[in-house]
């Protein structure tokens, strides 16, 4: 959901509850983006054809997406197909390699999707934030269910 008075995404609301995961095997990093894409799809915030944006644009660029140590925020341009503002989340049970010179292994693969580049900014920056913000990380790596990964997210709104 994205509040119109600021055109800035409600993360709760448009991390749902299904679009969390833990403790997913994955036997390289296409798997890893396919589940965190997956979820969105499941959600209603992306088509199947951005999910396969996403993975193309690794193969053709690289592994631009993990931005930081263990973390990987996958994501492609509204028009391969957001549908809606949404975000997944999935943690490995073993991290997988992206290529990524310094920031691999990654063991959370975030995925976020929107209709429009506006809300596409607005999106990345509020998941940015909660990445950032004191210590979500260490207590999504720390949760060992669904449940506990899903509370984190929310209790940080």
């Amino acid at each position: 959901m994205v509040d119109d008075a600021e055109r800035t995404p409600d993360l709760a609301a448009s991390f749902p509850r299904e679009a969390v995961r833990s403790g997913l095997h994955c036997a390289d990093w296409r798997e890893a983006v396919r589940a965190a894409g997956s979820l969105l799809v499941a959600t209603g915030a992306a088509t199947e054809d951005y999910v396969d944006a996403i993975v193309r644009a690794v193969e053709e660029l690289g592994p631009y997406i993990v931005l930081a140590p263990g973390i990987a925020l996958a994501h492609a341009r509204p028009e391969d197909g957001g549908t809606a503002v949404g975000f997944s989340l999935v943690k490995l049970a073993e991290p997988v390699e992206f290529g990524s010179e310094h920031n691999d292994p990654v063991d959370l693969v975030f995925a976020f999707a929107s209709p429009d580049s506006e809300q596409h900014i607005t999106a990345l920056a509020a998941l940015a934030d909660f990445i950032e913000s004191g210590d979500n990380l260490a207590r999504i790596r720390a949760a060992s269910n669904d449940e506990e990964l899903y509370r984190v997210i929310q209790e940080a709104n």
